[in-house]
């Protein structure tokens, strides 16, 4: 077993199995905790505040939530609201280490990152990446960024924003109720009654905590269309199903992806791979031939080898109007935009 894998199962498993790490627990709980009262405080640190709007979508777990789905719906809601909207990221596993760096939809994802060449192919305004969100956030601006949404970041204090969201995933909740490196957690549970507001992902129908705050929004993440590497050819799911189908996903969770595609009927062979890994054409050269399944995420990293039996999966986005409109208002009036894209709390 991976050590991926065994962290995966010693997070989302019985709390009692992480006690040898509780003492490692302890000294991260500890460590992150000073770190943030040094910023909330200004006590030594003090965060950075662009010129425009900060949106922060991040996590209080590691791994997968859907929260890049959610930073292009957003991006997307907002753009549709007369906003020019900057989105700035990591750029995780890119090589472009130092720095700033401005984005398109043809940036290499070796350089930049597989997610933020994907936010620039779906139409995102400006597209930013940088260790440094501050420096990314001030190039997103001089680049005509009217408010930033950073995609995670969610503990990056340096950072000053003006509203922050947090990503749940329905299914596997808040894990074992660790901090790591005994759970998934990167702080406390009561960091959650701090952000604007909550999305829970339910993405497999699983039951989970039942809320009545406000702050919590439901989003469901479901697979579109499936979109041809080579041609561009769109073909609904229900035309895979009877064969055999590889399906490959390098996200964060995976075992997400591969539910959803057998929730439509189809036949897969599951190749799980780390979250952010590089493809090659030796990657995909499995030893049974079929067509290949993947993320739009991983489709990006694949484009300079792409086969013609090779198609990606959209993540397709769904809130309900209601909902939807509770949380742009949030949002907005988080902002101060809330005039200027037109939308009413009443």
């Amino acid at each position: 077993m991976s050590l991926d894998r065994y962290a995966q199962s010693l997070w989302y498993g019985p709390a009692w199995r992480s006690w040898p790490l509780w003492p490692l627990e302890a000294a991260f709980r500890l460590l992150s905790g000073l770190r943030r009262a040094l910023y909330r405080r200004g006590w030594l640190l003090q965060p950075r505040r662009l010129a425009r709007p900060v949106i922060v979508v991040g996590n209080v777990t590691v791994g997968g939530t859907g929260k890049t789905p959610l930073v292009g719906w957003l991006a997307r809601e907002l753009g549709g609201r007369g906003l020019r909207v900057g989105i700035v990221l990591r750029g995780y596993r890119g090589a472009a280490t130092h720095g700033t760096t401005l984005v398109t939809a043809a940036s290499e994802p070796a350089d930049v990152g597989d997610e933020a060449v994907l936010h620039a192919a779906q139409g995102a305004h400006v597209v930013v990446t940088g260790a440094d969100r501050v420096a990314a956030g001030e190039r997103a601006v001089a680049a005509g960024a009217e408010v930033i949404v950073s995609d995670d970041g969610l503990q990056h204090y340096r950072l000053h924003r003006d509203c922050e969201i947090a990503v749940l995933d329905a299914e596997r909740w808040l894990g074992n109720g660790h901090l790591l490196p005994a759970g998934p957690l990167r702080e406390p549970p009561g960091r959650l009654t701090e952000v604007t507001a909550v999305v829970v992902n339910h993405r497999s129908g699983a039951t989970v905590p039942q809320t009545r705050d406000p702050a919590y929004v439901t989003m469901h993440v479901e697979p579109g269309a499936a979109v041809n590497l080579v041609t561009g050819e769109t073909r609904p799911l229900e035309a895979f199903r009877g064969r055999r189908l590889h399906a490959v996903a390098a996200i964060g969770h995976p075992e997400a992806f591969f539910r959803s595609l057998r929730a439509a009927g189809l036949d897969l062979l599951e190749h799980a791979l780390p979250d952010h890994a590089p493809m090659t054409a030796a990657t995909l050269a499995f030893a049974t031939a079929a067509e290949v399944l993947m993320t739009q995420k991983d489709a990006v990293k694949c484009r300079a080898f792409a086969r013609p039996g090779w198609w990606y999966v959209p993540a397709a986005v769904r809130i309900a109007p209601d909902d939807a409109r509770r949380l742009l208002v949030r949002v907005l009036d988080s902002c101060g935009l809330a005039a200027a894209a037109g939308v009413r709390s009443g």
